[in-house]
């Protein structure tokens, strides 16, 4: 998965459109979720006291199109103050403004806001499955997607797996990501924060209701494909979002606030409701823009699709109260 995703050849590091070409996210549906997470910007600013350096830090950015839209959506008052920088393994895209720094390391001591979009999903991690004696043994892939299982699961995966993700009872064949990558990828990324808030938004799954056989895919050109590690496609697990969720808050020592996309967005603003029929007399114009605009913010908010992801937000030296209110 590794290789496959960040290799030389991989899916997120060859050349070309990036992930836009390939699927699209909350990130792409811009400007609807830019203006969101503008907002909720502009919040955490004003939480901080408007400080002199605004950090806005975008994990896993693709080719920096979120990041773009944010800018154009902050007050000239914030821009003028923000350090905006996407992480990413790729090499910087051209065209991409030259106020947005671009960096394969997570920078240090910031504040103001992370933001990782559908990062968690592609952090690489193993699949296990139960054998017919019962056991947890780590799934093995070759480069053409042939598996077998390996050897049984080391005790450290097994802590990990009896905590949040309880095979015990499990039937031959069952399986399970172990989501420890994710927790420490995310716990690292609250600890370059010093003060402000991380956000999180992914696909994901609480313990109470872990899916029997996993969730590992691929996707390739908008489709569904078999997740063969060659570097053709994207390769996504959902998110064990709880465990990631008390990785953050221990490692920030203040508590995650958990709520889905469909009312996080609407929180900030974005509810899908068409506009007023009125409108199309008054404003023909105006109202075939305001139609096309709830078009979008229902696809973000659509329980079915990515109005499912969950928002996980860890403040840092900050209160979450008022950022989704």
């Amino acid at each position: 998965m590794e290789c496959g995703l960040y290799g030389p050849d991989g899916f997120f590091t060859r050349p070309g459109p990036g992930p836009a070409g390939h699927f699209r996210t909350s990130a792409h549906a811009a400007p609807a979720f830019a203006g969101a997470v503008a907002t909720l910007v502009r919040r955490v600013d004003a939480a901080l006291g408007h400080p002199d350096r605004l950090d806005l830090v975008d994990v896993g950015g693709g080719r920096g199109e979120l990041l773009t839209a944010v800018l154009a959506a902050l007050p000239d008052d914030a821009t003028a103050r923000v350090r905006p920088v996407v992480v990413e393994l790729a090499p910087r895209p051209a065209g991409l403004p030259d106020g947005i720094g671009w960096t394969a390391e997570l920078p240090d001591d910031l504040e103001g806001v992370l933001v990782a979009t559908e990062w968690l999903d592609n952090v690489p991690l193993d699949v296990v499955e139960v054998d017919e004696a019962g056991d947890a043994r780590y799934v093995l892939v070759d480069g053409a997607g042939e598996e077998r299982l390996g050897p049984a699961v080391e005790p450290d995966d097994a802590a990990w797996l009896a905590t949040w993700w309880p095979l015990d009872q499990a039937p031959p064949g069952a399986r399970a990501e172990i989501g420890a990558p994710r927790d420490a990828a995310w716990a690292h990324a609250v600890a370059t924060m010093t003060r402000g808030l991380a956000l999180a938004v992914d696909y994901g799954h609480l313990r109470e209701e872990r899916p029997a056989f996993g969730t590992l895919t691929g996707f390739r050109e908008g489709r569904q494909v078999l997740p063969v590690p060659d570097g053709t496609c994207d390769l996504t697990a959902h998110v064990a979002i709880d465990a990631v969720a008390a990785a953050g808050a221990a490692t920030a020592g203040r508590p995650a606030h958990l709520s889905s996309q469909r009312a996080s967005l609407r929180a900030l603003g974005v509810d899908g409701a068409r506009p007023p029929l009125a409108l199309a007399h008054t404003d023909p114009h105006g109202y075939l823009r305001a139609l096309a605009a709830a078009g979008v913010a229902a696809e973000l908010t659509d329980p079915a699709g990515l109005g499912g992801h969950y928002w996980l937000l860890q403040p840092v030296g900050l209160s979450v109260e008022g950022f989704l209110s």
